[in-house]
């Protein structure tokens, strides 16, 4: 295990086979699923329950082969060494034997048609034909094969949809930054702007705008490939909070909201203290910017059970329920509000990572207030 000076590595997407994710849900794990998985012992009973059954198949079909070859064999040399009149039993036999082996043939295809459509629908996915289904039938084993199946190609067309919206937002996010800057220099250039300190400031904060974006999205890149390193060490979370937002008190001042903590003493936990001090840097940013003149933002660290919580509840205009539900998707805005849209997102990610979790409530005209839960556990 890792000390609290070494890099923890936010573990490998097959890292839950061998005990468990090192931080907990995945940040690819679909959120209205349960982790780690209720199912994935059933998944191991099932798969040698039907290899049971295919060998147990296939010995049954070379028994039968094996019996019938004799059989009809013993009847050919029956029939050739009778009378005519005395080869109706044998002929009658034949007969059953051959309808016994077309209904075992009809059979086995009925077994294996399942079998042929995955095959197919396979083959469409590595076409690029994802969303791919194929019908629920044949034995159980292959009625549960085919529902996985049909749940991971509709997972996988819901990913490929999402991976291409979101290169389409990047590519807004980054040009209105871009251009900014290419048109402010080009007007430079051909004299229509001065090169002096306003203009000059004015580029410098669109730079600025652009490191965030692209750390953000890197951040985002690394939480997806389970590669995010978390450099853990003892954490005074209330002290942390309180040092962050003593970083807003200037700009809460300016925008007339009042910015306010309750911070109860609580142990160290094992924390990277940077990627934290993003989670509520991000939090306290957002409800400021939600926050209407004469509002009011607390930030509250307690304990709550066995974890430690961290919350950021503003006294803003709120968001419908469709909305908070949506509020940790990436890119995603409420109205006009500014901003890429990806603070929230990297907030789950990030306490995700660390084996905690993010919820957020909110209703119209009530505020919203977002909350963190970290394992109070130093381990």
């Amino acid at each position: 295990m890792p000390t609290d000076d070494e890099p923890r590595r936010h573990g490998p997407p097959w890292a839950w086979r061998e005990g468990g994710h090192a931080g907990g849900r995945p940040p690819w794990w679909p959120q209205d699923d349960a982790w780690p998985p209720e199912n994935r012992d059933a998944w191991r009973g099932a798969s040698r329950r039907f290899a049971r059954r295919i060998a147990a198949f296939a010995v049954l079909l070379i028994v039968v082969i094996v019996t019938t070859i004799v059989v009809v064999a013993w009847l050919v040399g029956t029939l050739l060494s009778q009378d005519i009149s005395n080869s109706i039993v044998p002929a009658i036999a034949i007969i059953v034997i051959l309808f016994i082996l077309t209904r075992l043939g009809r059979g086995v295809g009925r077994a294996t048609a399942p079998l042929a459509d995955l095959i197919g629908a396979s083959a469409k996915v590595e076409a690029g034909q994802v969303g791919a289904q194929v019908e629920v039938r044949g034995p159980r084993e292959i009625r549960a094969l085919a529902r996985a199946f049909n749940a991971m190609s509709t997972r996988l067309a819901a990913d490929t949809d999402q991976r291409r919206r979101f290169l389409a937002d990047v590519s807004h996010e980054l040009r209105t930054p871009l251009t900014v800057i290419q048109g402010s220099v080009e007007g430079m250039l051909d004299g229509l702007y001065p090169a002096d300190r306003e203009h000059l400031g004015r580029l410098l904060a669109e730079t600025h705008q652009l490191e965030r974006l692209i750390e953000d999205l890197r951040t985002l890149a690394l939480t997806d490939a389970g590669a995010l390193e978390l450099r853990r060490e003892p954490v005074d979370l209330a002290a942390l909070a309180a040092d962050v937002v003593a970083g807003f008190e200037a700009h809460a001042s300016s925008e007339g909201v009042a910015l306010q903590t309750d911070l109860e003493e609580v142990p160290p936990l094992s924390l990277d203290a940077r990627r934290v001090r993003q989670v509520i840097g991000n939090l306290v940013s957002n409800a400021l910017r939600h926050t209407p003149e004469s509002g009011r933002v607390t930030v509250r660290v307690r304990r709550v059970g066995g974890t430690m919580e961290l919350e950021v509840a503003d006294t803003g205009g709120g968001m419908p329920a469709e909305a908070a539900d949506r509020a940790f998707d990436r890119f995603w805005r409420s109205g006009d509000t500014a901003g890429a849209g990806l603070g929230l997102a990297i907030v789950r990610d990030l306490v995700h990572a660390h084996g905690g979790e993010a919820t957020l409530e909110s209703a119209p005209g009530a505020g919203t207030v977002v909350r963190c839960r970290f394992p109070a556990s130093l381990d």
